[in-house]
């Protein structure tokens, strides 16, 4: 049977990153590796930066939103089994920040899949450096991605300090305590800087497994997550850092992330948080910037832009 892991985590938090890097390490211990994009919005900026993973041990396939609910799935559950009838040794799920982790559970457990695929690992991503206070349902929805969790990683330690880091732990025990779940053991959370970050430990993490959790789920109707997609913005990467601040000063509601392409002298990848602005060359690009957040204020984010 094909292994899934499903790699989860809150909007920013880092995912793609890690991805990467836990990529590369199974394609060094010689395995296939299936790389499956699911994303509700409509355009997937991420299956972009994954590009250098493709070749002939790396397949990346995605599925994009513009769709309900239900079509979404039916798409979902599609490339699953194409991806179940490719060879591969491994198959790797990013979903978007915004995603019931029971998705997954379920879908795996239709015919064919429950017959194809093996569940592998739950790997949420945590970002270390985000010491935002959370909404209800965003607490939520962070204790249902880490419920079910095998492991839990989390990013951008290098930026914090020791105190940080446990004031992060304890904002994760936090929210898993408010929906009715045990903490997280601490020999399941992996608090390396992801420079030093070995192949050991990612063997480790690799083989985690998942546990499960019960607890009372929100109807998503309760969020008020949006994604804004604004196209052909000719924002100058001079300009981008200044223009993207202005978004994260509460005026635009609560911006979780900034991210997309700009284009200068070559394309340039653009991504955002609170607490962090990265804007760096890439290949390839599209001439697009996504804004996802909380209750956002569309026209002044269009005015800012």
């Amino acid at each position: 049977m094909v292994k899934i892991d499903l790699i989860t985590g809150f909007l920013g938090s880092g995912k793609t990153t890690f991805l990467k890097k836990y990529t590369a390490r199974l394609l060094e211990r010689g395995q296939k590796v299936g790389i499956l994009e699911n994303d509700y919005g409509a355009v997937n900026v991420d299956m972009m930066l994954l590009s250098e993973l493709d070749g002939e041990s790396c397949m990346i396939e995605t599925v994009a939103g513009a769709c309900d609910y239900d079509c979404h799935k039916r798409r979902f559950k599609t490339k699953l089994i194409a991806l179940g009838m490719s060879g591969l040794d491994r198959v790797i799920v990013e979903p978007s920040g915004i995603f019931d982790v029971d998705e997954f559970f379920d879908t795996l457990h239709e015919e064919p899949l429950d017959r194809w695929y093996e569940i592998g690992s739950v790997i949420t991503i945590v970002d270390a450096l985000d010491d935002s206070p959370l909404s209800d349902y965003a607490g939520y929805l962070l204790a249902a991605q880490a419920a079910d969790a095998g492991a839990v990683v989390f990013s951008k330690t290098a930026l914090c300090t020791p105190r940080q880091i446990e004031e992060k732990l304890s904002q994760l025990n936090g929210a898993l305590k408010a929906a009715g779940c045990e903490e997280q053991p601490r020999d399941r959370i992996f608090t390396q800087d992801w420079e030093h970050l070995s192949g050991e430990t990612l063997d480790i993490i690799a083989d985690s497994g998942y546990r499960t959790c019960g607890f009372s789920k929100l109807p998503p109707d309760d969020s008020g997550f949006e994604t804004l997609y604004f196209m052909n913005t000719e924002l100058k990467p001079s300009d981008a850092q200044r223009t993207v601040g202005r978004l994260f000063d509460g005026s635009c509601g609560d911006v979780f992330r900034v991210k997309g392409f700009i284009r200068g002298d070559g394309w340039y990848e653009l991504n955002a948080t609170a607490n962090q602005f990265r804007l760096a060359p890439i290949g390839n690009g599209q001439d697009i910037i996504i804004v996802i957040g909380e209750n956002l204020d569309k026209s002044r984010i269009s005015e800012i832009i």
